[in-house]
């Protein structure tokens, strides 16, 4: 029988549909009953790639005897993290404040007021591993709740206290400073993995946010160590287990420092967040393993996670046919059976590392365990033959795959994360001449205008017609960047537009006069606190992303109302985003493209003209962190302010390169343009930009 989550938008609250739990999902009802019936709130949270979460509703919410003592003793609630980013925030703060750490699936106790006052993470069905079991913690908060409710109702102010408090954004005065960047550049080589790449040990994450700012620093400040950080740990990621080396894409993380053991999963924003900056390593050194990583990446989210309208899922399952990873993982008898010819499944085994004892439970997980050249030596067979030889393992072994049973999909759409989605294809299609790309940008494109807005509201999630929750600053934010990055690769003034409109909601909505905005909209339901996140996380927070938006607005308007809420957002960061990199990659690169040099590119002319194009290729064929382009009819009111009274060149298009709305000469010439925009960079890069220099360290 169905509980009351049967109606939900959300794969992962229908994954419990079917619990004897009586489920509700967050709703003015759930808390209703709890403040009617007298009872503590259990708050479950958690989303559906989510491996621990599985394994928690199999052991306990499946179990009759926990249900019966949940639905008698408390009143339950799911929630999909994915969809409320603002409960996750809020209730993720008390459990780290409670527990010294935190992770999914979340488990918290609340009065039904809201406020917290127990959490944790999965707690077991027995106690092990120094774990109490779920139903003794059941238990006990029960009887605290009769017994003891006044310890409760204390310990659960206070909680609340501390997580508005932790919500607060710091406020910092003066100037921003390239010092700051500086420093930050300092912090990541200080703790960089020199052997295996990334920071820090097991689990390790792949940081694309804080790689991005080492390839713009090296771009600034011709920091070759920069540039060698994020070319290694890029390698390194690019040739373990955690990339799957079959079907493209990446795993959520790898359990191991070296990168070889993933946390199965695949979610969207990882993806999309990764082939942005392989792009981005692919255009500064030319090496091709970058490209065939990023397109690999693109490839595999067209094809796995595409969706007939135009959108994209959120996730495929960490878990599959036999268990976490099953559908990933090979012995060498398999490999031989897929490649029958023994040289070459012995040559497969050898690049990738399948061995008869395996590295993960018995099997082997694939990593390029030998580069190409080695092999070429031990075999000699030249180096183009065993990368054709490896191509052609690798589809044999994608169609062996696809026959076994495959890891769940998560088919929600998440607006933020197709927004980061959508920068990624509009990049790599207008880069790479990838038609492909171009074509899914646009279709998402026009999803995102024509069937994630109801009533004139953007929604945070979609699924097969159906809305889910109203967008937070977070999903106006990437969606505004992603209409931007479109904008500048077709020229159409439509995502121009939508982009402006995004930015205007995110003024209006959510931003907080003392500095920053909100995650949530001014008329959003009341919580225990208004969430506002800054700390980076797997994906760039809402307010980084705001920034963003707000300085390429800037940038091709020369409005100063989008850079003054931006600027003021910096400023009250800038030290932490210093001494704390990892945390906050995309503020970094936000100060980066503030602070300047910035470089203003319009072209006029009609965006379908061969002369039109030539131009475009050269603005997109470098990496140009610090440039904004327009492109189109100067006439055109729907254009940005950056094309407006600019000429055609003896009836050609021309291209107008400026920093400050202060142009150089105009030229039709894609040889002079590529010029222009070498030599401007490089004297740019030589003057000191407003804020300080590299000297003056406080």
């Amino acid at each position: 029988m169905n509980n009351r989550l049967a109606g939900s938008t959300s794969p992962y609250l229908l994954q419990h549909a079917r619990n004897p739990v009586d489920w509700h999902p967050w709703s003015a009802e759930a808390l209703a009953r709890a403040r009617s019936e007298d009872r503590p709130i259990f708050l479950s949270i958690g989303y559906a790639a989510c491996h621990w979460c599985h394994v928690m509703a199999h052991e306990s919410f499946e179990d009759p005897q926990i249900a019966a003592f949940l639905n008698e003793h408390f009143v339950s609630i799911k929630v999909d993290r994915e969809e409320r980013p603002d409960l996750d925030s809020i209730y993720m703060d008390a459990v780290v404040a409670l527990t010294g750490q935190g992770g999914w699936p979340m488990s918290v106790f609340l009065t039904p007021d809201g406020m917290p006052f127990y959490g944790g993470t999965y707690f077991p069905p027995t106690a092990r591993h120094g774990l109490p079991a779920f139903l003794q913690v059941l238990q006990a908060i029960a009887r605290a709740w009769k017994d003891d409710r006044a310890r409760l109702l204390q310990t659960g102010a206070e909680l609340g206290r501390h997580v508005a408090q932790a919500l607060a954004v710091p406020s910092e005065a003066g100037d921003l400073q390239t010092s700051a960047l500086r420093l930050a550049a300092e912090r990541l080589f200080a703790t960089y993995d020199w052997t295996d790449g990334g920071w820090g040990p097991a689990p390790k994450f792949p940081q694309p946010m804080a790689i991005e700012f080492l390839l713009r620093r090296h771009y600034r400040d011709g920091d070759r160590l920069a540039l060698d950080m994020a070319v290694h740990a890029l390698r390194n990621m690019a040739r373990g287990g955690i990339f799957d080396q079959i079907g493209g894409g990446f795993h959520r993380y790898a359990t191991d420092r070296r990168w070889r053991i993933p946390h199965f999963e695949k979610m969207l924003y990882d993806n999309a967040l990764l082939a942005t900056v392989y792009l981005h390593a692919w255009q500064i050194t030319g090496d091709f393993e970058f490209r065939r990583t990023l397109e690999a990446t693109l490839d595999f989210v067209l094809r796995e996670l595409a969706l007939p309208q135009g959108g994209f899922a959120s996730s495929l399952d960490a878990d599959s046919g036999e268990g976490e990873g099953d559908y990933y993982v090979w012995t060498p008898r398999q490999i031989q059976a897929v490649l029958t010819e023994e040289a070459r499944a012995r040559l497969a085994c050898r690049a990738f590392g399948v061995t008869e004892p395996g590295n993960f439970e018995g099997r082997s997980v694939l990593w390029r365990a030998l580069p190409t050249e080695q092999l070429a030596q031990e075999t000699g067979v030249s180096v183009e033959q065993i990368e054709t030889i490896l191509a052609e393992a690798r589809l044999a072994l994608a169609r062996a795959r696809a026959s076994r049973p495959g890891p769940a999909r998560d088919d929600k759409v998440i607006a933020e994360w197709n927004g980061l989605l959508l920068t990624s294809l509009a990049e790599s299609g207008g880069v790479l001449g990838r038609a492909d790309y171009l074509n899914a940008a646009r279709r998402l494109a026009e999803f995102a205008l024509q069937d994630l807005r109801q009533a004139g509201r953007l929604a945070r999630a979609w699924r097969d017609g159906r809305l889910g929750p109203r967008a937070f600053l977070a999903d106006h934010a990437a969606l505004g960047l992603g209409f931007l990055a479109l904008y500048q690769v077709d020229f159409d003034p439509r995502w121009y537009g939508a982009a402006r409109d995004l930015a205007e909601e995110v003024l209006t909505g959510f931003r907080d006069p003392r500095g920053g905005f909100f995650d949530t909209p001014d008329d959003h339901e009341a919580l225990i606190a208004r969430p506002k996140s800054v700390q980076d996380n797997a994906i760039p927070s809402g307010n980084a992303l705001a920034v963003q938006l707000l300085l390429q607005l800037e940038a091709l308007t020369g409005e100063t109302r989008y850079r003054e809420p931006a600027e003021l957002s910096l400023r009250g960061l800038q030290s932490l985003a210093a001494e704390h990199p990892l945390a906050f990659g995309a503020w970094l690169n936000a100060s980066g493209f503030a602070l300047g040099p910035q470089l203003q590119l319009a072209i006029v002319g009609r965006p379908e003209h061969a002369a039109f194009v030539a131009l475009a290729e050269v603005a997109h064929g470098g990496f140009q962190p610090h440039m904004v382009l327009a492109g189109g009819d100067p006439d055109d009111p729907a254009q940005p302010a950056l094309v407006h009274g600019r000429s055609l060149l003896d009836g050609r298009p021309a291209a107008y390169l400026c920093q400050s709305f202060t142009c150089r000469l105009p030229t039709a010439s894609p040889v002079e343009l590529q010029g222009q925009i070498a030599q401007m960079s490089v004297s740019l890069r030589a003057s000191p930009p407003p804020g300080g220099d590299e000297t003056d360290v406080q």
